[in-house]
């Protein structure tokens, strides 16, 4: 129980911030377009085969989300408003948070435009109090760009990113390193990174419906049914998670795919659902600002046959058109399909690792101050 008690060892105690911009390409927009605020708006294509990129608050009570068929997101809100994407907008936005970071670390992990780890345990300014520091954070963020980012504050990554999500929009959760295992057993399983819907249904047959349940299971049990990620599940139902905050963070591929309610069978339904993979891919290509020379397809039938297909370039797939047409060729090349197809996915990878920081920051050490040199008073 001890690991219960006392979540991490004192020797290794963080102070870790996980800032989140809030509905961030749709808040780009309508701070950049007056006329769209307080309205429900969706970036993204309005056409039979675009794809939400983001949602406004507006728009989510009427549950529309990214990565929605767009023709699903207007029938949840007849009144929805597409506005196209702006990428290099959101970039040089995202830039310019990045920027406020750095004033008060330099280990900075982005996990995308919108969202980052920050490790403040020794921070610039001395300031010594990572919730001062996160507020400072979140009020530089409204003042120079207009726009309102939520923190989560604890002593590891798991608890942050969840904190972070916590208060929305605009807010702020703390989760103290006493707190932490009590924090984790109110939790849904649903929330634990990576568990998704069907990982979620497996866990409610299995009698586990929150943190605190999962904690009941010992190693043997969740190996037995969730395999690999049976440790990360042990130790998160604890609150424990030692993971530090890399600067230097480097994504190995971007990627997406879809397992359908019918098996699609025509050459049509196939390549309308490839090209709302399409969508979707790339808006996340986008999004990490990534380059990759390899595009991988994923096929599995009505069977459980699971292919894949891929092919690479000598130079990076420039653009989405060029994207999209080496997708249609690997499609193209298992056309007719022997069996219907209940799964596809399209994966970029071969990727060009540039470092999200500067060189200094990425030279920094990234493991754990000790305990003994800094005070903890979160």
């Amino acid at each position: 129980m001890s690991d219960i008690r006392q979540p991490d060892n004192p020797q290794q105690l963080r102070k870790i911030l996980h800032i989140d911009m809030d509905a961030f390409f749709a808040s780009v927009e309508q701070r950049d377009h007056p006329e769209l605020r307080g309205k429900p708006i969706a970036v993204g294509g309005s056409a039979l085969r675009g794809v939400v990129a983001a949602a406004s608050y507006e728009a989510r009570v009427f549950g529309v989300r990214s990565a929605m068929p767009s023709v699903t997101a207007k029938r949840h809100c007849p009144e929805l408003i597409f506005v196209p994407h702006r990428f290099e907008v959101y970039r040089e936005v995202s830039s310019q948070i990045r920027e406020i970071f750095r004033r008060y670390t330099d280990l900075i992990e982005p996990l995308s435009l919108d969202e980052a780890y920050l490790d403040v345990t020794k921070d610039k300014q001395g300031i010594g109090s990572a919730i001062r520091i996160a507020e400072l954070i979140r009020q530089a963020i409204r003042h120079e760009t207009g726009l309102t980012a939520s923190a989560g504050v604890s002593y590891n990554k798991f608890l942050a990113k969840i904190a972070s999500d916590q208060n929305k929009p605009d807010g702020i959760c703390v989760v103290l390193p006493q707190q932490g295992a009590e924090f984790v057993a109110t939790l849904p399983a649903r929330r634990f990174y990576g568990v998704g819907p069907k990982t979620a249904e497996k866990m409610a047959h299995l009698g586990i419906h929150t943190g605190a349940d999962l904690r009941q299971q010992d190693l043997v049990f969740l190996r037995q049914h969730f395999g690999k990620s049976a440790e990360y599940l042990y130790h998160a139902s604890r609150g424990v998670d030692h993971r530090p905050v890399k600067a230097n963070r480097i994504r190995k591929s971007v990627g997406a795919e879809r397992t359908y309610s019918q098996d699609l069978s025509s050459e049509a339904e196939l390549c309308q659902a490839l090209d709302q993979i399409v969508d979707i891919v790339w808006q996340r290509i986008e999004k990490n600002r990534a380059r990759g020379r390899t595009i991988t397809l994923k096929v599995k039938y009505s069977n459980f046959q699971q292919i894949t297909r891929a092919r690479s370039l000598d130079s990076y797939i420039p653009n989405r058109q060029c994207f999209a047409e080496l997708g249609r060729q690997l499609l193209s090349e298992l056309l007719p399909v022997p069996l219907s197809v209940r799964l596809l996915g399209l994966t970029l990878s071969s990727l060009e690792h540039e470092l999200s920081n500067s060189g200094q920051a990425a030279s920094q050490a990234v493991s754990a101050p000790q305990a003994k040199q800094y005070s903890f008073d979160f």
